[in-house]
């Protein structure tokens, strides 16, 4: 099969009869050219399937585009997805569109993915932050591009930033957990390093120390590598001499493996998980829950009010979590 080339302006211009220059003051949306012209050129290049390059054109201009980046970490996880429907979605009641690059959950690659978001001159980014260091948005965020980081703030850079109640949400679970009688309490946490990590495991310490348990390090399974599963690290916890009587998960693949672990246990080992995730409602698992959606809506908020007023105040917003019970953390420790 034979590839038909792209018509160019110039094809454009000798279809309609007129100058290259002329041809591009319509796409300008230029005054000084007549009505019948502009007609005669948007004809031909319909019947061409002309489109301008306004990536092209801005870029000449010194300009920018009418899109916003969105850098994410890993693209199988479905959480990205969701905060990026609520990006776009706000977006889009603006006249913006979304561009969605992936870092891979890799720190190396984040500046070179970024920079090379940047050089198609974005109007801003909106970025969750993997490496260690966000400085080298400095320059970027002088020159006027907003920036906004979403589920952990930008280290060593002054920027907007949309993050959940980690620590407030895991701190309920355990609660209810412990009102019902439990003390031993497992905490599954992969990636531990992270922001979002650190912040729910203050959280199951807080609420422990509550009720007298300050000692929790051997029901803690605190990973950085992601080739341990949360299956393995279930069973390591129940293997223990003293096993915990429940278990919460950090986040929503460690519920995914901890729920194949425990869903057959006898006697049963209450759980709840960090995310919701589909299926849960079916499979009675108690989960921290928020709006994934309304995280991104507000991370798009935040850069479109820098683009409104470059001079305004940079902030961050806590998006809040709720408990969901549905059966799995409602269930007492053993007589």
């Amino acid at each position: 099969m034979t590839t038909q080339s792209r018509a160019t302006l110039a094809d454009v211009a000798r279809l309609a009869g007129v100058s290259s220059k002329t041809v591009s003051r319509v796409f300008a949306d230029a005054g000084n050219v007549s009505a019948e012209t502009r007609e005669r050129v948007l004809g031909s290049a319909k019947r061409l399937r002309f489109r301008p390059n306004n990536l092209a054109r801005n870029l000449r201009r010194g300009g920018v585009t009418n899109t916003v980046a969105f850098v994410i970490g890993d693209l199988t996880n479905p959480f990205y997805f969701t905060v990026a429907a609520g990006i776009e979605r706000e977006l889009a009641l603006h006249g913006l569109t979304m561009v969605l690059a992936s870092t891979d959950d890799s720190p190396d690659s984040e500046e070179r993915v970024v920079d090379a978001l940047l050089a198609q001159r974005v109007r801003a980014l909106v970025l969750i932050p993997i490496a260690d260091d966000q400085s080298y948005l400095d320059g970027e965020r002088q020159l006027g591009t907003p920036v906004v980081s979403v589920d952990r703030p930008a280290r060593n850079l002054i920027a907007d930033s949309v993050v959940l109640q980690n620590r407030v949400g895991v701190a309920e679970a355990v609660r209810s957990l412990t009102a019902i009688g439990h003390r031993k309490i497992g905490f599954l946490s992969n990636p531990a390093g992270i922001y979002t990590q650190r912040e729910r495991l203050a959280g199951y310490r807080d609420a422990l120390r509550e009720v007298g348990v300050t000692e929790t390090a051997h029901w803690e399974r605190l990973d950085d590598d992601p080739s341990v599963s949360a299956e393995y690290s279930v069973r390591s916890l129940l293997a223990l001499a003293d096993p915990p009587t429940a278990i919460v998960a950090g986040n929503n693949r460690g519920s995914a493996g901890a729920v194949r672990v425990l869903r057959d246990l006898d006697p049963p080992v209450a759980f709840i998980g960090f995310d919701d995730f589909e299926l849960a409602d079916a499979l009675g698992i108690s989960v921290v829950a928020y709006d994934p959606i309304e995280l991104g809506r507000t991370a798009a908020r935040l850069a479109l009010g820098h683009l409104a007023d470059p001079d305004s105040f940079t902030t961050q917003v806590e998006i809040p979590t709720r408990l969901i019970q549905r059966g799995s953390g409602e269930i007492p420790p053993p007589a």
